[in-house]
């Protein structure tokens, strides 16, 4: 997401690095730069330009700051400008209603029906009893995919297979939800493979029917600029009141999330960024803008973090890990917490000077798959008592698990050498040594 853009903003910015301070000279071939770059990230030009020209009066009106260059400081206006243009601040979903309906509007193959599901179990992760409800008639299989993706994540459906009249559907679909203590409503609409008047005349009657207290308009992020017009062209009609970017994830160049808010002036709500019914985030500006510019964002990891891990499972492999009791049956506990919090490559970028390093490593997600294979395999007695592993045992350990036993005998490594480690540090804090005074290299 962003990469090449990130990386071509932050090419730009080598242009101002050791210069004494930022003029209209300096300053004119690191914004030429900029613009090209969002131009070439599929934002419309006319908010390139004008993007670019706020960010020049920004800093040629900038007080000169004697500790900071000038590449930190145009960093910083930038950093202002791109929150700017993404909204500014992050636009809450409005449930006050009884039950709170939510309308889902958007072309086909947008990533409408699977988001519809991610935001009930979001809502439902929040203390929410959400409905989802099939008003797709038109699209084959669309009902049985919202179905499969409501009982995943234990979420009732509403349909009525043998009703063709969404409109109906979805009026009947408030009062099954009123009387059955149902507090939030997402209405899954159909799409079409374009804009049309049907369409849009069909929404906009489900929309007068079923009085949502938000409308979300789901647009594909791939689609670039088409994203925009697209959205332009649905709020025209239903004035929907936030967007939700999907396929974030993917070979994205960003400009529909850095020009959506300059056409439609409605925020961007959520963006989606996997298949997996927990890959939704809330949509922060200042967050995104500092994922553009390579600052990382430490404040989602760290809310990731707190999200999936268990507190008292933390607390509890710690201790073991301080007495080098570290077992495979917790080796495979902390595997699973790391997996719960999602992407390990997106994760890492999102920490601050890691997110560079890792831009080009290819993290093999496959290799969870192996070592939990192998875990598996083990019996129970093997598990908590690693040190009996012989070759015998390891032999069938790697058959069981269609792995080699040069594989097997590797994660045995891991987890010694993490017993080791840790066994260090222990006897090192024991000695009531610090770490001031240690004799590092300079």
């Amino acid at each position: 997401m962003f990469e090449n853009l990130s990386d071509r903003i932050d090419g730009a910015f080598k242009k101002l690095r050791g210069q004494g301070k930022i003029t209209d000279i300096n300053i004119a071939e690191t914004l030429k730069e900029i613009r090209r770059a969002l131009v070439d990230a599929d934002v419309n030009y006319k908010i390139a330009k004008q993007f670019t020209d706020d960010v020049k009066d920004q800093a040629l009106g900038e007080a000169v700051i004697k500790s900071v260059n000038p590449g930190q400081q145009l960093v910083k206006i930038v950093n202002d400008e791109l929150i700017k243009l993404m909204g500014g601040q992050k636009s809450d979903i409005n449930l006050n209603g009884s039950p709170a309906v939510i309308l889902m509007a958007g072309l086909q193959g947008s990533g409408k029906t699977t988001f519809s599901a991610k935001l009930a179990s979001y809502l439902k992760k929040k203390g929410k009893k959400p409905l989802l409800v099939a008003c797709d008639v038109y699209r084959p299989a669309a009902i049985n995919q919202l179905k499969v993706l409501g009982e995943q994540i234990e979420v009732d459906v509403y349909t009525e297979p043998d009703n063709k009249n969404p409109v109906q559907i979805a009026e009947n679909a408030i009062n099954h939800a009123r009387k059955g203590g149902v507090n939030v409503v997402i209405i899954d609409t159909a799409g079409r493979l374009g804009i049309d008047e049907e369409m849009m005349n069909e929404i906009s009657r489900i929309k007068n029917v079923t009085r949502p207290q938000e409308i979300l308009f789901v647009v594909d992020s791939m689609t670039g600029q088409d994203a925009v017009n697209t959205a332009k062209a649905f709020n025209d009609k239903l004035n929907f009141d936030g967007v939700v970017l999907t396929k974030l994830d993917g070979d994205t160049r960003g400009g529909a999330a850095l020009s959506i808010m300059s056409v439609v002036e409605k925020p961007i709500k959520f963006v989606g960024l996997g298949e997996k019914m927990d890959a939704i985030d809330v949509f922060y500006p200042d967050r995104m803008a500092q994922r553009i510019l390579g600052m990382g964002d430490i404040v989602s990891f760290v809310e990731k973090a707190q999200e999936s891990i268990d507190a008292e499972e933390a607390e509890r492999l710690q201790k073991k890990l301080r007495k080098s009791q570290f077992d495979f049956e917790d080796f495979l506990s902390q595997l699973n917490q790391i997996k719960k919090m999602g992407n390990v490559k997106d994760l890492m970028a999102m920490i601050p000077g890691v997110n560079k390093a890792v831009k080009d490593v290819d993290f093999d997600e496959s290799a969870f798959k192996h070592t939990e294979a192998i875990i598996h395999s083990m019996t129970p007695f093997e598990r908590k008592n690693p040190d009996a592993l012989d070759g015998r045992r390891k032999k069938r350990i790697a058959d069981g698990s269609g792995t080699t036993v040069q594989q097997v005998n590797q994660l045995i490594t891991q987890l010694f050498e993490m017993r080791k480690m840790m066994k260090m540090m222990n006897k090192f804090q024991g000695s009531g040594r610090s770490m001031k005074g240690m004799p590092f290299p300079r």
